[in-house]
């Protein structure tokens, strides 16, 4: 049984779950080298999620990440809200020619992934959220080529995801306001990086869970 975007409102409410969990930790770690508001602007783009989470739960892959690029990018602010809006297009932009399944979701993600790269003007070792979406991105994109079993692939994900923002800490920062940090950056995990490795985490438990 192929997972379809059913699972949405599922998926938003424990992005919620885990985000509101931790979010005076990723705030601490925010204020520390960036603007602070990251958490808040991330709560923000999830609850405006909830709101269309029936309407996006009724459309195929593409369509609903599409609605869930442009949402993200009308309710977000700051540097994550139009890097996440672009990684949504993207999967819709690159999906729309991919089977409905791991390995083209994998395919479709890995493109995507390259546009966030494009649009933040970054790559991996900059200390941001590509630290743990690039790893993420590639990691399920191997496991789909050598046909592993889900659970196989969620617990890589779970493991890559987590490798990737712990590697934040000593990065120096050559991005946004915790580049004016310079050799001062070292030291903290990147929030935005760690809110990549939670959330990812979080649809790693919920798919866990889900019949497939």
């Amino acid at each position: 049984m192929p997972i379809t975007p059913v699972i949405f409102p599922e998926l938003v409410r424990a992005l919620i779950a885990v985000i509101d969990a931790n979010a005076a930790e990723v705030t601490e770690l925010d204020q520390a080298i960036g603007d602070g508001d990251h958490v808040f602007n991330l709560q923000r783009g999830l609850q405006a999620l909830q709101q269309h989470a029936e309407e996006i739960a009724a459309l195929d892959w593409p369509a609903a990440w599409q609605k869930i690029g442009m949402t993200v990018m009308s309710a977000v602010g700051g540097a994550s809200g139009s890097l996440y809006a672009t990684l949504f297009i993207g999967l819709a932009k690159h999906g729309r020619d991919q089977a409905a399944d791991v390995c083209g979701f994998s395919e479709a993600l890995l493109q995507a992934v390259e546009a966030v790269k494009q649009r933040g003007k970054a790559d991996v070792g900059e200390k941001t959220m590509l630290d743990v979406l690039v790893p993420a991105a590639q990691a399920l994109h191997a496991e789909a080529a050598a046909n592993s079993a889900l659970p196989t692939i969620l617990a890589r994900l779970r493991q890559v995801a987590a490798d990737g923002a712990e590697a934040t800490r000593d990065m120096v920062a050559t991005k946004g306001r915790a580049s004016f940090l310079g050799e001062r950056s070292k030291g903290h995990v990147d929030a935005g990086a760690k809110t990549a490795q939670l959330m990812i985490a979080a649809i790693a438990d919920v798919l866990d869970k889900t019949p497939t």
